[in-house]
């Protein structure tokens, strides 16, 4: 919302086209943007209504808006009206059109939404508006929305304020990992969120709600089956969760068929936004991306929530269970913090993700995570429980000499200066940052205020 109230309000403003998974919450978002920021909204859905893209047929954006002011009967006042094109994926020749709004009307608010449009843009067939539209990623709900919209305000402010030289008393501790299990099985998709709270808590409609969406995805790939294999595509996709938090290999997301298929099939996948792929990067020095090996690799699913429905893991099951992000080996736990990086950059950046590896004779090092900040690539390495090995970690800070390395786990923060403990490597002192895995979504700005 702040975003978008920033975005109002710049004088070099360009037409906004939201890009996230369907259910994320696009839709609503600009409906409450709009609600609070202008005088009136004027929407068209495509997905209802595809004969309102012939309003669009002409060049002339102040012929188009004549248009639509005729056949929705409203009045569009530039600067306190917003246009608001949602599902234009159903005709995403349609974004062509936004360069004539940048250019020709440049006081008119337009916002652009869709699920599956980076899957429709794959085989655009138009010349995209350069230069003359501005995106903005939206992902699932934050832990800290999820405590806002669970009247916990004062433990929102509470991460929002921490100072990592503190310490957190153990009473609040243990409230924030319980807030924390229950994120975990609920997730961040506004409208599990919403039957959840509506419905006081009963988990059976949270899985109810949250099978229904994931239906919905399979609806959605029917959709492409001239394009797709949409049977591969779905196999893929149930198959997805069950690599998170290992390197994924073509063969286990789809044994039968040949790795160019699954990798196409990924790809659109991605594109859709329903996964991620973390990519091997060598961490050498920023950016990470320049260092990308593309076929080693390992997965995220949309959603923790969704996560832990695909998985078949009863919520009932687990209200009780201390040792609930254990489950799946901490597969749980590293699609939460990984779910909070994507989403940690600015909304215009395209949410991206790494992780270093390092085969080795007899085992292999791994981190979970690489995290650039600033000009300094930061290890990140993701425990379910309160204890776990660091050798990885420790081989990387070896290898690279990085000043700070970051840790999650179930314990309260720390904030140590040690040494590495790799036995054919020269010792090297760094900062471990250790930090509860509720702290995820805070981890800009603690590293900001290090000492």
């Amino acid at each position: 919302m702040d975003y978008l109230s920033e975005w109002k309000r710049r004088p070099d403003r360009k037409p906004l086209v939201i890009r996230g998974a369907r259910q994320v919450g696009k839709t609503e978002l600009v409906r409450m943007f709009a609600a609070n920021d202008f005088d009136t909204i004027v929407e068209i859905n495509f997905d209802e209504t595809p004969n309102k893209a012939s309003l669009f047929q002409g060049d002339d954006v102040r012929e188009t808006l004549r248009l639509i002011e005729v056949d929705l009967n409203v009045k569009v006042d530039p600067g306190n009206c917003l246009l608001f094109l949602d599902e234009i994926q159903v005709f995403p020749e349609l974004l062509a059109k936004l360069r004539y709004f940048f250019e020709k009307l440049p006081q008119l608010h337009v916002i652009c939404a869709g699920s599956l449009l980076d899957f429709a843009l794959a085989d655009h067939r138009f010349s995209m508006p350069v230069g003359r539209v501005e995106f903005m990623f939206l992902g699932p709900m934050s832990f800290e929305e999820f405590l806002l919209a669970n009247d916990q305000e004062n433990l929102c402010s509470f991460l929002g304020s921490y100072d990592p030289r503190n310490d957190i008393p153990q009473a609040i501790h243990e409230k924030l990992l319980g807030q924390l299990k229950e994120y975990l099985l609920v997730g961040g998709m506004p409208g599990v969120l919403k039957a959840y709270f509506l419905s006081g808590k009963d988990w059976a409609t949270v899985a109810r709600e949250q099978r229904s969406i994931l239906q919905t995805y399979y609806v959605d790939f029917a959709r492409y089956g001239n394009r797709v294999d949409v049977g591969l595509l779905q196999r893929i996709f149930r198959n997805v969760p069950t690599q998170v938090g290992r390197t994924a290999k073509y063969v286990s997301l789809d044994k039968d068929a040949k790795s160019a298929k699954v990798k196409e099939s990924l790809e659109l996948l991605e594109k859709a936004r329903l996964v991620y792929r973390v990519f091997h990067s060598d961490g050498n020095g920023a950016p990470l991306g320049a260092e990308v090996s593309e076929s080693r690799f390992k997965l995220l699913f949309l959603d923790v929530g969704l996560l832990n429905s695909f998985l078949g893991l009863k919520l009932t099951q687990f209200v009780q269970d201390d040792d609930f992000i254990s489950i799946n080996s901490g597969a749980v736990a590293e699609q939460f913090i990984g779910q909070c990086l994507l989403f940690l950059a600015a909304p215009y950046e395209d949410p991206e993700l790494f992780f270093w590896s390092r085969p080795e004779k007899g085992s292999t090092s791994e981190v979970d995570y690489l995290l650039q900040h600033g000009v300094d690539i930061l290890p990140v390495e993701v425990k379910a429980g309160k204890t776990g090995r660091l050798k990885s970690l420790h081989m990387f800070v070896c290898d690279r000499n990085v000043p700070v390395a970051v840790r999650f786990n179930a314990d309260v923060p720390s904030l140590l200066d040690v040494f590495t403990s790799v036995a054919t490597k020269e010792r090297r002192e760094f900062r471990l940052l250790s930090l509860p895995l509720y702290l995820a979504g805070q981890l800009p700005r603690l590293l900001d205020e290090l000492p």
